[in-house]
């Protein structure tokens, strides 16, 4: 649907994007991610059309943004970082300036603002002038305006970004709910937003693409392995020196901040289940055992590893 053939942005010397490639496939809710000043704002305002690449090109449903911008940008509706909202007009009005601005015509006006309006749950504010609407509802109208022209693909950029708890869990919902009839690019720095959301992510660093697949995928190339977590009851030092004569049991880190009884610690094992060998050696040590976990690295893990180099 969505494919960015060797993107490069430059910014006088500064090269904000280098040669980016990735794909969207069509009905796919994609994560973009990457840290602040990393290139996302920049790919996604040339994959709208509102900024040219210096070299490079981007294909949407056979079509070259090059070649036929004006087209390319009926089929897709953008929420900026920066929502695009006028204070002074009313919800009715904004969306009915937003429609004419999109070309609607005149007799599917009424019923594309309606269906806005229900989409996003906007009844409470519809007559309300946009200054008196709290952030969540504003993400809403700025939403709604991305929408009204009923487009294929929406480009979302941090949807999200200071809304408090409840606030992000609507909009969450919203977006699941969209993502069911339309592909989307998301980019937002709530990573388990992206993990809730989104069918597969794009990792971007200093301009360039480090990673894409699922959470799962990255998680394998990386080579990550399962950590247990154990907390005890009992002196750290006598446990620690424990843990380490336990010859498959590798990685072994103290945690501090534990409550002051007890000691925590995280390991990776061969051979055997780490948790089960952590068992046995409380068993004949007689430790108390507090909790006792494993996991693989998450997305939040696999991200800062991609982009701290760690």
């Amino acid at each position: 649907m969505i494919k960015l053939i060797k993107v490069t942005k430059n910014y006088g010397d500064v090269k904000a994007l280098d040669e980016v490639d990735f794909e969207v496939r069509r009905g796919e809710v994609l994560g973009f991610l990457g840290p602040n000043g990393a290139g996302k704002s920049t790919a996604m305002k040339i994959i709208t059309g509102f900024m040219a690449p210096s070299s490079g090109d981007v294909e949407v449903d056979g079509d070259l943004i090059s070649d036929n911008s004006f087209d390319i940008r009926k089929k897709i509706g953008y929420l900026p970082e920066t929502n695009p909202l006028y204070e002074d007009m009313r919800v009715c009005e904004y969306l009915s300036f937003i429609a004419k601005t999109r070309r609607i015509p005149k007799q599917r006006e009424k019923s594309a603002i309606e269906k806005m309006v229900s989409s996003c749950a906007l009844e409470e504010v519809f007559g309300k002038f946009i200054g008196e609407l709290s952030k969540g509802y504003r993400q809403r109208v700025g939403l709604a305006q991305a929408m009204i022209h009923d487009p294929e693909i929406l480009i979302l950029d941090e949807p999200t970004s200071g809304l408090d708890p409840n606030q992000i869990v609507e909009i969450r919902d919203l977006i699941k709910k969209i993502g069911k009839e339309k592909t989307i690019i998301l980019s937002t720095h709530i990573l388990p937003e992206v993990s809730a959301t989104c069918s597969r992510v794009v990792i971007i660093n200093q301009g360039k693409i480090v990673a894409q697949g699922t959470s799962e995928e990255l998680s394998a190339k990386l080579g990550s392995s399962e950590i247990v977590y154990v907390k005890f009851k009992g002196d750290s030092k006598e446990i620690k020196k424990g843990l380490e004569s336990l010859g498959d049991l590798k990685n072994i880190k103290e945690y501090s901040g534990a409550e002051p009884y007890a000691a925590a610690f995280s390991a990776s094992a061969e051979n055997r289940d780490g948790r089960e060998m952590i068992f046995e050696a409380a068993v004949k040590n007689k430790w108390i055992i507090l909790e006792l976990y494993k996991r693989r690295d998450n997305l939040e893990d696999v991200f800062r590893r991609l982009t701290l180099n760690e």
